[in-house]
């Protein structure tokens, strides 16, 4: 189940707004009742409970391909890596780096 500020942020893009922290407010009162939007400053109408539902598929995923980006990300390496792979592949004709970079998309695919 994705979290409602990952539903809230696809249902801004849907209507051509950004995430900010200052006309949208989240709150949980530990209640049992889960998460909610307590305040909202948009010139957008509040999603309704069925429109942050439907985003629920997407939001999966955009989660999913987080995780996968923050993944992939430390197995690129530093830049200073990074650079080293393709200084030599240009010296030496070689194509480590795009090998590389491969290997990382495909160990770590998104769906």
């Amino acid at each position: 189940m994705s979290n409602l500020s990952t539903k809230v942020k696809l249902y801004l893009e849907a209507n051509s707004k950004t995430w900010n922290d200052t006309k949208v407010t989240l709150q949980n009162n530990s209640d049992g009742n889960g998460d909610f939007i307590s305040s909202w400053d948009y010139d957008i109408a509040q999603p309704t409970a069925e429109q942050i539902a439907s985003y629920e598929t997407a939001g999966n995923a955009a989660e999913a391909n987080a995780g996968i980006d923050a993944t992939r990300q430390t197995q690129y390496l530093s830049w200073q890596q990074q650079m080293e792979m393709i200084y030599k592949d240009q010296k030496n004709g070689t194509t480590t780096f795009k090998d590389h970079c491969d290997k990382v998309r495909s160990d770590n695919p998104k769906g």
